[in-house]
Order: structure tokens, then C-alpha cells, then sequence
């Protein structure tokens, strides 16, 4: 019985140090990745004449000023959802419940996976913020094939299904580029080209329709599941097998 002790201890150390490696490599791009044929495809956009609205969330009306029908298919690099119920950030402070989250893309020769594993992306407040250590990685990317996109939604459904998106994930949006008027009188305008960049260059989409294309698998992925429930079953073990203390 002391051997079950003995083993199962050395299998929580291995599994939660495998565990701890692959959560921190869970969203590393792998060169196994497919990407779809949606994804060489520029976004879309076209103006139209719909009248500004108003719409409802959390009990705080918004206006939503349409501007370009717009659609987009890209693979999702970083994201941030936002808590706008609780805590001090800005979109709490402004009330902006109407903002889901942001999702940074790529999309055409960006969404290589080669050329992606050099980068590093993360989301801010309001950017998404990517460098790499890799000069060619950096000369092959093209930054103009990148838009972080602030995503508005009223719709249960919709707003669910994009807090369900994840890194790796490829997705289609389909929706308008709008102005907005939050509760607190705080507005925000949207990019209407491509080939901008800093402040004002993020795309703000009214989403009508979004839809997870396909989910990225890996090795670290799988990794991450099976080292999980070795943790747990010999966690269980070691807690369970009797102790014998060293004799003198």
C-alpha cells in the first residue's frame, strides 16, 4: 500500500506539471491548423441608409447610428470580454453593457500558422496589441489583414455565442460598422477602411449574425484535457492511499 502512495504522488507532480505546460500552450498556433477558404476572402462592407435606433440592454438604452453593411471572416488571434456590470474599468464606468467584447482577427497570408506562431497577440481596453522576436515572421505578415473588432449586441443569443468564441476559433460576422451613444453620453465611431492603424482604427459591428466556423485543435489541447484528469485520478489516489511514515 505504501508503493500506491509512493507512485501516485509522483503521478500528481508529473500530471500537474504536464497540466501547467499545456495550459500555458493551449493557444499556441501549430502548423497542423486548417484554415478555411472563407478566410482568403478581404471583409466586405457596402453603405447603407438605415435610420439611427435605439436598443435596450441591462435597462440602459443605446443609439445605434448604422453606417456600412459589413462581413468578415477571420481567425481569432486575442480577445477581451468585458465586464461592464461590476468593477472600474472603463466600460463599467460608462455603462457600455452594450459591448460585449473585442475580438482581434487575421485573415488571407496573416492566418498562416507558421507565420503565426512567431507572434504574440493580446487584447487592451480598446486595442489589440501583437509583436514578434522574428524578422522574416514580421515582413510576411500583413498588418492591413488584422482588425480588432468591437462587437455590440442586444440579443441573448448572439451576445452568447460570442462570449463562447475562443483563440484558434475561425468565425463569420455579419452585422453593421455603426456610431454608438451609451446611457452616460460616452460615443464611439468605427473604421470604414482596412489600411488604418492606432486610434479609431478598430472595426465597432453591430452584430445581426456570428457563427463559429471552426474551432482550432491541438496536440497541447488534448493535452491539457488528458493531463487534467490524470491530476484529478491521481490526486484522488494519493489522497487516498494510506501514509506510512519513515521508520528511524
Amino acid at each position: 500500500m505504501f508503493q500506491m502512495y509512493k507512485y501516485s504522488s509522483y503521478a500528481v507532480v508529473i500530471s500537474f506539471l504536464l497540466l501547467l505546460i499545456s495550459f500555458f500552450k493551449r493557444n499556441d498556433f501549430t502548423s497542423d491548423l486548417q484554415v478555411l477558404a472563407q478566410l482568403s476572402q478581404e471583409p466586405m462592407q457596402s453603405l447603407v441608409e438605415i435610420p439611427a435606433f435605439t436598443t435596450i440592454y441591462n435597462e440602459e438604452t443605446f443609439k445605434v447610428i448604422p453606417k456600412y453593411a459589413y462581413e468578415i471572416h477571420g481567425l481569432v488571434v486575442s480577445y477581451r470580454v468585458h465586464d461592464s456590470e461590476y468593477g472600474q474599468m472603463i466600460h463599467a464606468l460608462s455603462k457600455d453593457h452594450l459591448n460585449v467584447a473585442d475580438y482581434c482577427v487575421v485573415w488571407g497570408i496573416s492566418a498562416d500558422p507558421e507565420i503565426l506562431h512567431e507572434f504574440d497577440f493580446f487584447n487592451g481596453q480598446f486595442t489589440c496589441n501583437f509583436s514578434t522576436h522574428s524578422e522574416s515572421a514580421w515582413q510576411a505578415f500583413n498588418q492591413f489583414q488584422l482588425s480588432n473588432n468591437h462587437l455590440l449586441a442586444a440579443d441573448d443569443d448572439i451576445r452568447n455565442t460570442i462570449t463562447d468564441i475562443k483563440i484558434g476559433d475561425q468565425i463569420s460576422i455579419k452585422g453593421w460598422l455603426s456610431h454608438y451613444i451609451g446611457p452616460s453620453g460616452y460615443e464611439r465611431g468605427s473604421s470604414t477602411v482596412r489600411t488604418d492603424t492606432g486610434d479609431g482604427a478598430c472595426e465597432t459591428i453591430f452584430v445581426n449574425d456570428i457563427e463559429i466556423l471552426s474551432s482550432m485543435q491541438s496536440k497541447w489541447r488534448t493535452l491539457l484535457s488528458f493531463s487534467f484528469g490524470a491530476f484529478l485520478i491521481s490526486l484522488f489516489l494519493f489522497l487516498k492511499a494510506p501514509y506510512r511514515p519513515h521508520s528511524n
